[in-house]
């Protein structure tokens, strides 16, 4: 009997429970005998491996996080490892690898196709920076968790007057960042991707003062922006330039947890069903996306060499409507 393995990696993120559900009963339905990997490249290389079946993956689909569990593998990232990988894939007669990660866990998927295992990936990530695809998995949960956030904070910034510093996870894409604080109605939105000065910021402040509004919400990507010590030194610079009340709220990891939306549940399923198919259809090195509403695959390198297009429009959008 042919066999697939599949395998979580690198940050969790909501909806990576329905990728594997449909992995897993895809691949059934099809006669495939289906391996789950704890742990991720870790876990592989500690043959941590368990035979999957239908009530593997029962009520799951609801569920944050990954049953599998996660983790990085220092060790995996060496040629010795990587061989060590995919012996112990041959002793366990696994012939064909899911990898639902990011870059990272795609690099490894890509290293692995080049030693004859045939791998597909499916991107399961909150920050949305894989730019072949229009969404990755999980984005839109954290996306509303941090709308929810927002709309709480505001309540208690608009009863002190009080400017509020809320601190999302995108180091490197402004994505969270950009649709949240565009969703969510904030004043100032700071990302990596456009430049922005604290006497900018304090200019905004001072514009919605003047217009009897004393309070004020600023989305800030963890990292963005050219401030000491990130939404720490805006709030300095804020209140040694203007004088006004700022907390800072850091959401953190709470953004990666949740019942996922049923956007992503639905966005899961459909590329762990297409992820199977592909590997019925003899492909390798590809990464499942999702492309103006429609599945599609791609080589892994192709996706990985792509530069994110950041949304100016939307950002634009959001500076006029927060005047």
């Amino acid at each position: 009997m042919k066999s697939i393995g599949v395998l979580t990696s690198g940050g969790d993120a909501p909806g990576m429970n329905a990728a594997i559900r449909a992995v897993v009963r895809t691949g059934i339905f099809y006669g495939y005998k289906i391996y789950g990997i704890e742990r991720g490249y870790r876990g592989l290389l500690d043959e941590e491996i368990i035979e999957m079946d239908l009530s593997s993956v029962g009520d799951i689909i609801q569920r944050g996080g990954t049953i599998l569990k996660s983790s990085r593998c220092e060790e995996f990232k060496t040629p010795e490892g990587r061989e060590a990988a995919v012996e112990i894939l041959e002793k366990y007669g696994i012939e064909n690898l899911v990898v639902i990660g990011g870059d990272g866990s795609f690099n490894g998927a890509n290293e692995l196709s080049k030693l004859g295992v045939h791998t597909i990936g499916i991107p399961g990530t909150i920050d949305n920076d894989l730019a072949y695809t229009d969404y990755t998995i999980g984005f839109d949960t954290a996306m509303n968790t941090i709308i929810d956030a927002i709309s709480k904070i505001r309540d208690t910034s608009s009863s002190h007057e009080r400017v509020n510093i809320i601190e999302v996870m995108g180091r490197n894409c402004g994505d969270l960042a950009l649709y949240s604080g565009l969703a969510g109605g904030a004043e100032t939105i700071v990302v990596p991707e456009i430049e922005i000065k604290s006497d900018e910021i304090v200019k905004r402040i001072r514009t919605t003062q003047k217009r009897g509004k004393k309070h004020s919400i600023i989305v800030l990507a963890e990292g963005a922006g050219s401030f000491v010590n990130g939404a720490i030194g805006l709030k300095n610079d804020l209140m040694e330039k203007d004088g006004v009340d700022v907390r800072i709220t850091v959401l953190g990891h709470v953004q990666r947890g949740g019942s996922p939306s049923a956007f992503d549940r639905i966005l899961a399923s459909k590329m762990g069903n297409r992820a199977v198919e592909l590997i019925i259809e003899g492909k390798t090195a590809k990464v499942v996306g999702i492309k103006n509403n429609e599945t599609i695959d791609m080589d892994i390198s192709e996706a990985l060499s792509l530069e994110n297009n950041f949304d100016e429009e939307s950002y634009e959008i959001a500076k006029v409507l927060s005047i």
